[in-house]
């Protein structure tokens, strides 16, 4: 209760407000150090996901499902973090997945080093304001630097070992990395294939992700067509169907029934069975109709019942009944057809058209599914995901679209920064070098920006077994020394920390992304200086 109602000596009734002892307040470099303490926890989580050797994290729901993944966009997204600091890393990580796609558990490991330099700073007694204005200063000074080593790598359809390299580099991290050239080359070969390079644009709409338990993840395929989770609605109709003339209906096969409620009462013999001669009459009709426009097969979002099924087996028409509207949208713009509202409506113009349609069964459990190929609009793809069980399936298919992100990024923009921190380290390299032509006290939070993004390289090192602070020192020198900028942490232990050599590859634009929103983060939390908080659950 936030307010007790009574009333005076002569029984007038009033409220009294009880305000401030259901709050509890928070200013200053408490409340600051606060946030830093919660967003330093979230952001300790994902850094074990860090990099090639990486660890997963299992996350169960209330509801009990499971979910095995080291993609920091996923984790986040799925633990349930009261605080609202907390929350703030979730938007940052969701919002480095919607635009980028990957290098979801970068940004959030750099936000967490970022606020506790900045923790180190207000120790000091430097101003919250001076830091924020600090790290903006050595992010732009690191950005710009980023576009100075960036380098161009040329690729075209026909040669495309390069965004090859890249999709490897982002599946390096994940389950699927036994598979680890098939996967690369799939999402290569399915982003090329619906990619509008002239307008350097990729929909991933056009692009669907099926899954199947069962086999292994070396049976995962692109299909260039569509893949439909129904089977053949009759068991006797042919499983193969040459040449398709599809009638795409989202009518059902049944008799127009009025809009309204109706009634309809029948008291002979004889009316039952013109109602039952009106039924069938229809039900042929409809499916002359269909067959009188030339079409070969039905895919209908509707069901229908067992006379139309029989009547539809009868007249050599193979159908397809409850085809979702995603799936029916898909199948339409893969086979060039028109999705038709009215049997009226059927003219040969609006089918579609696909050189085979086959049913594909799976193991012992007679599970079926339609496969559509060959169609007339080759620019749909899907992607059948193969896997032992659904956690690996639903991984695979993460692992699948955070490739495919990287190869899209690439399309859009064809510069690439070095993997293994490389990036990382030069820029920090290039911050500390900046900072000391600086006078102002910024100069103190530019040195922190530089250690911050340190953090990535020990992580990593740090994941993959190796000693973090001698490795950084050692990558650190040799950067400085030869001026190579491509040199990181070898994760793999090949012998060589030459990222140009392993090639491994971070798209440009990716990079800049996690620099920028982790800075944009960490200002807007170092300028929070009072929390009030509302305690309704108190009595």
């Amino acid at each position: 209760m936030s307010a007790i109602y009574t009333t005076d000596e002569y029984g007038r009734p009033f409220i009294i407000v009880r305000e401030q002892d259901k709050k509890s307040r928070k200013t200053g470099v408490e409340a600051t150090k606060s946030h830093i303490m919660a967003a330093k926890t979230v952001a300790n989580i994902v850094r074990t996901s860090l990099g090639p050797r990486g660890l997963d994290k299992i996350l169960i729901s209330p509801d009990g499902d499971i979910t095995i993944s080291n993609d920091g966009a996923t984790i986040m997204s799925q633990m349930a973090i009261e605080n609202q600091i907390g929350k703030l890393l979730v938007e940052l990580s969701k919002s480095q997945d919607d635009e980028i796609g990957d290098g979801t558990t970068g940004i959030v490991v750099l936000a967490g080093a970022l606020l506790e330099q900045a923790e180190e700073l207000l120790d000091r007694g430097i101003h919250p304001i001076r830091i924020s204005d600090g790290f903006e200063r050595a992010c732009k000074i690191a950005v710009g630097h980023l576009d100075k080593v960036s380098d161009v790598i040329p690729w075209s359809k026909d040669n495309t070992s390069d965004l090859f390299k890249c999709a490897k580099t982002s599946l390096g991290s994940k389950i699927v990395n036994k598979c680890h050239d098939q996967f690369a080359q799939i999402a290569v070969d399915a982003i090329l294939a619906v990619a509008d390079l002239e307008r350097k644009d990729v929909d991933f709409e056009l692009i669907k992700m099926e899954g199947k338990v069962g086999g292994e993840l070396a049976d995962t395929l692109l299909v260039r067509g569509v893949i439909i989770d129904k089977d053949f609605s009759h068991p006797q109709m042919p499983k193969e169907v040459q040449d398709a003339k599809i009638a795409i209906l989202t009518c059902p096969f049944e008799p127009p029934k009025p809009k309204t409620k109706h009634k309809l009462d029948i008291t002979t013999v004889k009316e039952f069975e013109e109602l039952q001669k009106y039924e069938v009459e229809t039900f042929v009709k409809m499916v002359q109709q269909v067959k009188d426009c030339g079409a070969n097969i039905v895919a209908c979002q509707w069901g229908f019942d067992d006379e139309a099924n029989s009547l539809l087996l009868q007249h050599k028409l193979p159908a397809i009944r409850w085809v979702g509207g995603p799936e029916i949208e898909l199948l339409a713009i893969a086979t060039n057809g028109r999705i038709v509202p009215r049997f009226e409506d059927l003219s040969s113009e609006k089918l579609g058209s696909a050189g085979k349609i086959r049913e594909m069964c799976f193991g012992t459990t007679n599970d079926n599914m339609i496969v559509v190929e060959d169609c007339a609009n080759s620019k749909a793809v899907t992607v059948f995901v193969r896997g032992g069980n659904k956690m690996i399936v639903d991984e695979a298919k993460r692992s699948l679209h955070d490739a495919m992100c990287v190869v899209r990024n690439l399309i859009l923009d064809n510069r690439v920064v070095y993997g293994g921190a490389a990036a990382e380290i030069s820029c920090s390299i290039e911050v500390e070098r900046e900072a000391d032509q600086v006078s102002s006290i910024e100069q103190y939070a530019m040195r922190s920006f530089a250690r911050a993004l340190d953090a990535i390289p020990m992580a990593l090192a740090e994941n993959s077994g190796l000693p973090p602070i001698e490795t950084l020192s050692s990558v650190k020198s040799q950067q400085t020394k030869q001026g190579v900028t491509s040199l990181g942490i070898d994760c793999m232990s090949t012998g060589v920390n030459d990222m140009k050599q392993q090639f491994v590859f971070d798209p440009l634009i990716s990079k800049r992304q996690q620099f920028l929103l982790a800075t944009q983060l960490v200002k807007m939390i170092l300028k929070i200086d009072d929390v009030i908080v509302h305690n309704a659950d108190e009595q």
